[in-house]
């Protein structure tokens, strides 16, 4: 249950009295030109009393309670009937090295694998209180720099690293995650702090609430060190404290909107932390930042307790440095509690080994064409070939089957449903941003999206969702250049896994990087090419030297 907050909204909405206009034959004109309508002077005076009564039903509906956390009632299913499990789920061994062993620096720490701190942890080199320490006093240290963090959640950190070394004690070692400290987008819910959505209006919100993916984690054995930031209402880097800086270069802005995700864990302040992604906002920062992003299939994870943006577009996924680490954290958060409708069960067999010959592999030719035979993107292909891939090219059929970009009505209508109350309330006028492109003026062009044209548009993504099923079924990987073309707005509309990992430098000393592409429920074919490429090159192992000490 939420406190305050929602009695201090319901008291500053200003009781807004019923407009006393007309609804007569020009009303109804000026509307029909956004239906892209023109009926005649009958058809339209007989549509008045109609118009009349819906009227009185919006009104009475305005009047009722609708928080962000009010149910909407259907599941978008990315699979279109055809299922919604696929496999068995394996026993899952995850390679943890026998010998690792403690840094001359311990400040090299900070840029373990999880592998690598599972090993010192389970071996007692290290105990899960010192480590959280050591990362707590990096967030402390860094934090404000690259303005990533929006609350350390010491107090409970430190009770849950004790807890995991009584267990270690004990013999009982839950997992890789046992013990190793983590930060989750503020968007998540957690009992007994703030949950901020990054936004002025919510800044003080406390939500009496464990979100699904804490509690995976926690049951995982990992330890909460921090509320990382995100842009206000998941769009950006720019939140009510400031902008979430790049750590290569802190003049730059770390993208969004799991701006904090993406910084803290490039920059070595945790090992890892969990965002989500409506278009864009896991593999955008982590593009940004270099770091590894996976943007599971729509629905792996249940975002109970979560902030809605999109029901039909918002998806959970860990942000890392390396694809065998991501591979480690989404075999732990995914799952559903049965509270979230598009949530579902799917088996994740992730095999670090896999001989990347057996995959199925395809290049987006029609992209890589703009960058140039000698980008960054190109010289991955020549690697992977170089180690035995077999990669033929195809032409990503976004101008085929994306012709418009049925995009812009679903996410604006949707968010702009999440968010009635902000705008009914005026309250978005808190909001930091107030140009054309940001939320407050995105919601308010919403309110004239006809019901009909979204349904419609909802109508066209599923024949995008039949093309994109059947072109990438002939494929376990499609590897595209992380920007380009449409493919960002046509997979994140489909429900398609995406994989974004680094591959070197641009001249201005920012990261690069390339995206491969699954079929839906196959995250483990992108997570075990990636990590092939990463265990022959060593893209992933860089960091930002400012943060090196």
């Amino acid at each position: 249950m939420r406190k305050p907050i929602w009695i201090i909204l319901f008291a500053c909405i200003s009781v807004m009295p019923a407009v006393a206009q007309k609804i007569d034959s020009a009303t109804i004109s000026n509307a029909l030109i956004i239906a892209g309508l023109n009926f005649t002077a009958a058809e339209k005076d007989s549509m008045a009393d109609g118009l009349k009564d819906n009227l009185k039903t919006y009104e009475g509906l305005r009047k009722q309670p609708i928080p962000n956390d009010l149910a909407y009632p259907f599941g978008f299913q990315p699979a279109l009937g055809s299922g919604r499990t696929t496999g068995m789920q394996k026993e899952t061994t995850w390679r943890i090295p026998a010998n690792t062993v403690m840094p001359a620096n311990k400040e090299d720490l900070a840029f373990y694998s999880i592998p690598q701190l599972a090993s010192l942890l389970r071996a007692k080199k290290i105990s899960s209180v010192e480590l959280t320490r050591f990362f707590i006093g990096r967030l402390k240290k860094w934090g404000d720099t690259l303005q990533c963090v929006i609350t350390i959640t010491e107090e409970l950190a430190m009770k849950e690293a004790a807890a995991a070394d009584e267990e270690l004690k004990k013999g009982k070692w839950r997992g890789a995650l046992h013990g190793i400290p983590y930060g989750l987008k503020d968007l998540f819910a957690v009992k007994g702090y703030k949950t901020t959505w990054g936004s002025v209006p919510y800044k003080d919100q406390v939500i009496e609430e464990n979100a699904f993916v804490y509690e995976q984690l926690r049951k995982a054995g990992a330890v909460l060190c921090a509320k990382l930031t995100l842009g206000e209402l998941a769009y950006g880097d720019q939140w009510f404290g400031g902008k979430t800086k790049n750590p290569w270069n802190t003049t730059y802005g770390s993208s969004g909107s799991s701006a904090g995700s993406a910084s803290a864990t490039a920059a070595g302040l945790l090992p890892f932390a969990i965002g989500t992604e409506t278009w864009g906002s896991i593999i955008s920062p982590s593009h940004t930042c270099g770091v590894t992003g996976l943007r599971p299939t729509f629905g792996s994870v249940s975002r109970t307790g979560a902030m809605v943006l999109s029901w039909s577009l918002d998806k959970v996924g860990p942000i890392t440095r390396s694809a065998e680490d991501a591979a480690i954290v989404f075999y732990y958060i995914k799952g559903t509690d049965g509270k979230d409708p598009s949530a579902t069960e799917h088996a994740f067999n992730f095999t670090a080994g896999r001989d990347i010959k057996k995959l199925r592999i395809a290049y987006a030719e029609n992209y890589f064409k703009r960058l140039g035979s000698v980008s960054l993107q190109s010289k991955v292909l020549d690697q992977l070939r170089a180690m035995g891939a077999n990669i033929v090219a195809v032409d990503f059929p976004d101008s085929t089957i994306y012709p418009y970009p049925i995009m812009d009505p679903i996410i604006s209508a949707e968010s702009a449903a999440a968010f009635d109350e902000l705008t009914r309330s005026n309250m978005d006028d808190l909001i930091r941003r107030q140009d054309k492109n940001f939320w407050p003026n995105s919601f308010r062009v919403a309110r004239l999206i006809p019901a009909v044209e979204y349904i419609n548009a909802n109508r066209h993504r599923s024949l995008l969702m039949q093309q994109m099923k059947k072109f990438m079924e002939n494929y376990d990987v499609v590897i595209v250049p992380t920007y380009g073309g449409n493919q960002l707005a046509m997979t994140n509309l489909t429900g398609h896994p995406a994989l974004c990992i680094p591959v070197g430098f641009l001249p201005n000393g920012t990261p690069a990087s390339i995206t491969f592409l699954g079929n839906l429920y196959d995250e483990a074919s992108l997570l075990e090419l990636a990590n092939a490429f990463q265990g022959a090159t060593d893209h992933h192992r860089k960091h930002p030297e400012k943060f090196t000490h």
